[in-house]
């Protein structure tokens, strides 16, 4: 890793394609993200009549799509948006899914051209998966916006399940014990026999043939996945590690994701 200051408050870094930045606070980690994001768009739409995007539904999210959603300068109307993955099973309104996570944070906040929603209620979800990656097909992806789960996942990758040369581009997954319990550990649901077993999710090689992927990973129970991340050896068994070999993509943190950075390299995050 080769570090660079950019300023006072933010330190830069490259680990193999993946640019890393760690910033004070998840405040101003959003904040730059959605700045960077929203630049892109713009840039994008002056090359193309419209552009495709893929959103994770994660409370790490939260800051950056609050910045990016009261960004006025963006022409949502020329914007196609998608998200990554969906629980099956769960009921229609409940707040944890992740269409309903999305619909009240930004997809009903800004005049999308269209949203696509993944059924996670469909009868057959495997019908439902080639429903999904028929959209895809007809509708390329050019950004994806992310964040890293604690097992090191990438959308509903779970290292079992996770395939860098995945054929599908959307299939069914059963979500290992790890991911599960995030989400009781982030107050999403009450208790681990309240989480969904099996999901659908948009597969590692499907993401990455977006043009550009803004990783947003706040928080301190996100420290150990993003040491992994950028330190284990590139492979299935921590998912995120794929992102270093992705050209254009940038990994957002914080200093409390940032934390075991700063204790093995004493001058990340300085």
């Amino acid at each position: 890793m080769s570090y660079t200051e950019t300023n006072a408050n933010v330190t830069a870094f490259k680990v193999g394609m993946l640019e890393v930045r760690i910033f004070p606070d998840r405040e101003e980690m959003g904040r730059e993200a959605a700045a960077d994001v929203s630049g892109t768009l713009r840039k994008l739409l002056d090359e193309k009549e419209e552009i495709n995007m893929i959103f994770a539904a994660a409370p790490s999210q939260s800051d950056f799509m609050k910045e990016l959603t009261a960004d006025k300068r963006i022409r949502w109307e020329k914007i196609n948006a998608f998200h990554m993955d969906e629980y099956i099973g769960l009921e229609k309104h409940a707040p944890q899914g992740f269409g309903n996570f999305l619909r009240e944070r930004i997809f009903e906040k800004v005049p999308f051209k269209s949203v696509h929603y993944i059924n996670g209620l469909a009868e057959d979800p495997d019908a439902e998966c080639e429903r999904y990656a028929g959209l895809l097909e007809r509708y390329p992806v050019d950004i994806v916006c992310l964040g890293i789960g604690e097992n090191g996942h990438i959308a509903f990758n779970d290292p079992p399940v996770a395939d860098f040369n995945d054929p599908k581009p959307v299939k069914v997954v059963e979500l290992e014990m790890a991911c599960r319990q995030q989400q009781v550990n982030e107050n999403l649901f009450a208790g681990i026999d309240l989480v969904p077993t099996h999901a659908i999710t948009v597969t590692i090689p499907a993401l990455l043939r977006a043009k550009r992927l803004f990783c947003m990973v706040p928080a301190g129970n996100k420290a150990k996945a993003v040491y992994h991340t950028l330190n284990d050896d590139i492979g299935e068994d921590c998912p995120a590690t794929v992102l270093r070999t992705k050209k254009g993509t940038v990994l957002y943190l914080d200093r409390e994701s940032a934390s075991l950075l700063e204790t093995t390299d004493n001058t990340a995050g300085k």
